[in-house]
């Protein structure tokens, strides 16, 4: 578990710092202070040189073009990660922490590709030396990235080519590549403000069906709604590809009732809360982000949903990163702040200020305060 973490020229974010973090970490702040580059950044860390999930965050924010070539190749348009939008040789952002008291830190690195004439029939993915020389050379012509992280005495280099337009494909199998296969991989599950696709909902639910987590997902969701008695999916073979981004794919039993309940027909915040308990059970021992937390809740189911969090994240020590703009959201946190036994762990809310380089941090006695004073924490 992360107890601190600096983020050096990432995104919009010059030089920030956490600290103070607990089991439950909960961002607020103005629109575009950065809190879900925080939440990418965070997790960049903890993938450990696993890009994938970045570039679907990339992909999601527009950051992309097709390069101009016949095969009109996706590419991620890496220059949005550097703070002022802008690479050349020698750019460089970095995301550090300690993590159970080891120091843990990623850093991405633009330099010029060794491209010679004797290598040019390489594929973009092989492996080149990737250094600063004299940009002016013929021989020198394009850009690579590398990213390099640290744990301890642990590493884990990750050159990777850049199209002539500094593009890095999209389609590259080295995004999810790891050198260093001895390293463990770490578990981490990002929830966007528009909630997962059924697609990804039943890619989690595969995971945990028939499994113990499966109990804690059903606990979890009768944390919401004590009626449901068991959650099935159906097989996405029966469904047209049109219907997979369509809130369906579940039904439940309820105790009250005989017949299966496509989970779609109980509301938008059984199908978030499900998105919420999935990501959680499937962060065993990792990291759950989760981007606007209370998208589709109703204020009065909010104090059940941290409970849910909560106890999910406790009992499979999962480490959580939330995102609000709501204060209903913050108010309902510190009442599971003051109902909770958080000794060891804690829950903290971080005040995100557009141009500080360090979050106000309120800790569980101070949320609690806040919460019963009618203090604004946002």
């Amino acid at each position: 578990m992360f107890r601190t973490i600096k983020i050096e020229n990432f995104r919009g974010l010059k030089s920030f710092e956490l600290q103070q973090l607990g089991r439950v970490n909960l961002l607020v702040g103005m629109n575009n202070s950065g809190k879900t580059s925080i939440l990418e950044a965070i997790q960049l860390l903890c993938s450990r040189n696993n890009l994938d999930t970045l570039a679907e965050a990339m992909t999601n924010r527009g950051e992309y073009f097709w390069s101009d070539d016949a095969r009109g190749t996706h590419n991620l348009d890496i220059r949005h990660l550097f703070y002022g939008h802008q690479i050349q040789p020698g750019s460089q952002f970095s995301i550090s922490g300690i993590n159970d008291n080891t120091p843990e830190k990623v850093v991405a690195s633009i330099a010029i590709r060794r491209s010679s004439r004797h290598n040019s029939d390489k594929s973009p993915d092989s492996d080149e030396q990737i250094s600063l020389f004299d940009e002016d050379s013929d021989e020198f012509k394009r850009l690579g990235f590398i990213l390099q992280w640290t744990r301890g005495r642990e590493i884990d280099n990750l050159p990777l080519s850049l199209s002539p337009d500094a593009g890095l494909p999209r389609d590259s199998a080295r995004l999810r590549y790891r050198i260093n296969t001895e390293i463990p991989a770490v578990k981490t599950q990002f929830v966007t403000s528009s909630s997962l696709t059924t697609q990804k909902m039943i890619e989690l639910f595969n995971q945990v069906v028939l499994t113990p987590e499966e109990t804690l997902l059903q606990e979890a969701l009768q944390t919401i709604e004590p009626k449901i008695e068991r959650i099935a999916s159906i097989s996405p073979q029966r469904f047209r590809s049109s219907f997979l981004d369509s809130r369906g794919g579940f039904v439940v039993r309820l105790s009250d009732s005989s017949q299966r309940v496509p989970i779609g027909s109980m509301g938008d915040g059984i199908w978030r809360i499900l998105g919420l308990a999935l990501s959680t059970v499937c962060a065993k021992s990792g990291f759950l982000f989760v981007d606007e937390i209370d998208t589709g809740l109703h204020f009065t189911a909010m104090s059940d949903m941290w409970k849910l969090v909560w106890k999910t994240a406790t009992r499979l020590n999962v480490q959580v990163f939330a995102t609000t703009h709501n204060s209903d959201c913050w108010t309902s946190l510190a009442s599971i702040a003051s109902q909770e036994d958080t000794t060891g762990d804690g829950i903290t809310i971080h005040r995100i200020e557009p141009g500080q380089e360090t979050s106000v941090v309120f800790t569980e006695p101070e949320i609690v305060i806040a919460a019963q004073r009618g203090i604004e924490v946002r």
